[in-house]
């Protein structure tokens, strides 16, 4: 039973937290415990697990005698969680490009070759799998910089992945053909264990990123 109660604990927290990266909660709404009951099919003990464990990384504001609450959103937190993002996933790629082996390769090599497929659809017109789109984005950049070596690392980033994630999902913002070259670039530099290059571009990525976004804020 105990087992049972921590995975629907976890599966109430992934929702949630989908439903907010995603915008099916939108920023600053009050997070009724008796509405949520429903939608989510859980207890109020399992819910008030979920939105500790949100309100700890940053989804879900915990407001005294008030409830939760999502986050709300602004430039200057985008900009902050961008600035994060640059120094947390270039320390990493750093030394995952010096460390990474055949496997690491190989992942890398597998997650851009799923990342080019949903971009090519993307720059075809097809917008619906936005979703799919975001699982195959986060599995590059962490097939890019799994090789680092440190667990509270990439925990951190990927944290901060979904936070900065959430904002492109809030505009509906997609560079295309430069953000797809900008993948390509980072690839090649980081197969050729080019470590400088790599993160050159990464950075420049993540910053182009950010004025798009803020752009359309």
């Amino acid at each position: 039973m105990k087992n049972y109660i921590s995975t629907l604990g976890s599966s109430t927290y992934e929702r949630i937290k989908k439903d907010i990266i995603f915008g099916a909660l939108a920023p600053s709404a009050n997070l009724k415990l008796d509405g949520l009951k429903e939608r989510y099919t859980a207890s109020v003990t399992t819910l008030r697990e979920a939105l500790k464990t949100l309100a700890s990384e940053g989804f879900v504001e915990a407001a005294e005698q008030r409830g939760f609450f999502v986050s709300p959103v602004s430039k200057n937190d985008l900009i902050e969680i961008s600035d994060l993002r640059i120094l947390l996933e270039c320390t990493a790629l750093k030394t995952s490009i010096t460390n990474g082996d055949a496997d690491w390769e190989g992942n890398l090599v597998s997650a851009r070759h799923k990342l080019q497929m949903i971009e090519a659809k993307m720059r075809a017109g097809d917008t619906g799998q936005i979703e799919l789109w975001k699982r195959y984005d986060w599995e590059f950049h962490q097939a890019l910089i799994e090789a680092c070596n440190s667990q509270n690392l990439l925990a951190l980033h990927a944290i901060i992945y979904d936070k900065y994630f959430r904002y492109q999902i809030l505009v509906l913002t997609n560079r295309g053909d430069e953000a797809v070259a900008e993948h390509c670039e980072m690839f090649e530099a980081a197969l050729a264990r080019d470590s400088q290059t790599a993160i050159k571009v990464l950075e420049r990525h993540i910053r182009l990123g950010l004025e798009h976004t803020l752009s359309a804020m």
